[in-house]
């Protein structure tokens, strides 16, 4: 039996943990739906923490946080606009950094439509081709990147469906409502190969390095939740995480 002593120790620790606790919101790039739900996951594990997460397009979560969205951090698809939230003074200035480098695929949910090298894509072998909106989502302006140094506007002409993020797009293609799409290796990659379908990595020197940045608001620097969260990112725990969703980290 526990003397005493050992549970007022023990309901004293659970009372303080429970004070400590908090909750952050984040927003995430929806290209890093898979990885966060296993780093949150990993995190809350070991803290007493929550972290509840909104998905969608880089884009619109800059232009919500800009008007007021109760977000804590930005874990965006591109480094530009975490340093204009930091520029606008709308998140922690020192906060900000790269958490996860991504890489573009050509993919199809038909098993043999895509080769090695993405020929169909060269020679036009398809009635649509998805990607995200450029205007919105990092992996759509590296997708339109891609075709102009592939010179291949004229046979992507009229064939281009563009989905608001890159959720959307994979949704369209796996769905086969398109043939084809640009999607994020991580949304297809398990144990290092491509799960399911058919699929080309496009070769990084083809685009701007896609490094996805995030940053503390400004509004949440005394929320020890979103803060410890964005540490646990460094981690080499957390690193080995993001890895195996098929992305990159740099060293720290």
């Amino acid at each position: 039996m526990l003397r005493a002593t050992q549970l007022v120790f023990i309901v004293s620790a659970l009372l303080t943990a429970r004070a400590d606790a908090e909750e952050a919101m984040v927003a995430v790039a929806a290209n890093f739906s898979g990885a966060m739900n296993g780093l949150v996951s990993a995190f809350e594990d070991q803290t007493a923490h929550s972290i509840q997460t909104v998905f969608g397009s880089s884009g619109r979560f800059y232009a919500q946080i800009k008007n007021g969205a109760p977000f804590h951090a930005f874990l965006s698809a591109d480094q530009e606009k975490p340093q204009a939230l930091i520029d606008e003074q709308l998140a922690s200035a020192n906060s900000r950094f790269t958490y996860a480098i991504g890489s573009l695929v050509l993919w199809s949910a038909d098993s043999d439509l895509i080769d090695a090298d993405g020929a169909v894509l060269r020679e036009g072998n398809f009635v649509r081709l998805a990607i995200a909106n450029p205007m919105l989502a990092p992996y759509g302006a590296a997708a339109l990147e891609v075709l102009e140094n592939l010179n291949l506007q004229e046979i992507v002409r009229g064939k281009i469906i563009r989905g608001a993020n890159i959720a959307q797009v994979y949704q369209y293609v796996s769905t086969g409502n398109t043939e084809i799409g640009m999607v994020a290796l991580s949304q297809v990659v398990e144990n290092g190969k491509i799960a399911r379908g058919s699929g080309w990595i496009v070769p990084a020197n083809l685009h701007t390095p896609i490094r996805q940045d995030a940053v503390l608001l400004s509004q949440a620097e005394n929320n020890v939740a979103a803060r410890e969260f964005l540490q646990f990112l460094h981690s080499t725990q957390g690193k080995q995480i993001i890895e195996s969703f098929g992305y990159q980290t740099l060293a720290n």
